[in-house]
């Protein structure tokens, strides 16, 4: 489909219901939802999209995105597809980006399912943060990104490590560093305040912090990922995931 700044992948199927559409982490792409297509397309529509520069996507031009600008890639497919109500589900940045779309739209979207959500990246001291952007900008960006990363793979299985780094290396420069930059001025808290609609963050033991969204914000409800798994929840639990879905779906009208 046609996108604000360039060619957008979409991955459509299913019928009947109340349609859900899902938004991938930072390198990821439509392939991470593979689990979550095939269960809810048994009884409904579901869509998943890589955003500019992911995946199957175009590479944009510019090297800069906001969240904003992402969402605006969720907001062109939708609205191509005719969808005028849906559910949003965001992984990391996807949940980021989901967020911004809600509060920019909150009377199309019926409920709001973060998985994992990235931080409040406004945290993060300017001094870090220029650092952190240089060294994306430089040679060394996919090892500094690969190391980073561990951390939060260590629980996973080596399928989904692989899987993960597979589709970071795979994913242009320009886009990792455009997407982990956006984090870095997103303002998440008045976002949420803006959507009032049904909404829950389901999180790890990294997600706990003083900057993830649930506390920064009490209208944000949230609820501890029960296995233990890496930050690529939908990867390492798919079922859990899948049932946490089915129970958000069915307390949104």
């Amino acid at each position: 489909m046609k996108g604000p700044a360039g060619e957008l992948f979409v991955d459509d199927g299913g019928v009947g219901g109340l349609p859900v559409v899902f938004i991938h982490s930072s390198a990821g792409s439509t392939k991470h939802w593979a689990a979550q297509l095939a269960h809810v397309r048994k009884t409904r529509r579901a869509i998943a999209l890589d955003l500019r520069g992911h995946g199957q996507s175009a590479v944009p031009t510019s090297d800069e995105s906001s969240v904003e600008d992402f969402a605006s890639d969720v907001a062109a497919v939708v609205d191509g597809l005719g969808l005028e109500r849906f559910v949003l589900v965001g992984h990391s940045l996807g949940g980021a980006v989901s967020v911004a779309y809600a509060a920019a739209h909150p009377s199309r979207v019926a409920g709001l399912l973060l998985l994992d959500p990235a931080s409040d990246g406004r945290q993060i001291p300017a001094e870090q943060a220029q650092g952190l952007m240089a060294v994306l900008a430089s040679e060394a960006w996919l090892q500094v990104v690969e190391e980073f990363w561990g951390p939060m793979l260590a629980p996973s299985k080596p399928e989904v490590r692989e899987q993960v780094l597979g589709g970071l290396r795979a994913t242009a420069q320009s886009a990792v560093r455009s997407g982990l930059g956006s984090l870095l001025t997103f303002d998440p808290v008045a976002a949420l305040r803006s959507y009032p609609g049904p909404k829950l963050s389901l999180v790890t033991d990294y997600n706990q912090g003083p900057d993830a969204y649930q506390n920064l914000t009490s209208e944000l409800p949230s609820q501890k990922v029960e296995p233990v798994t890496g930050h690529w929840v939908q990867l390492d639990a798919p079922e859990w995931v899948n049932g946490a879905l089915d129970r958000f779906l069915a307390s949104v009208r």
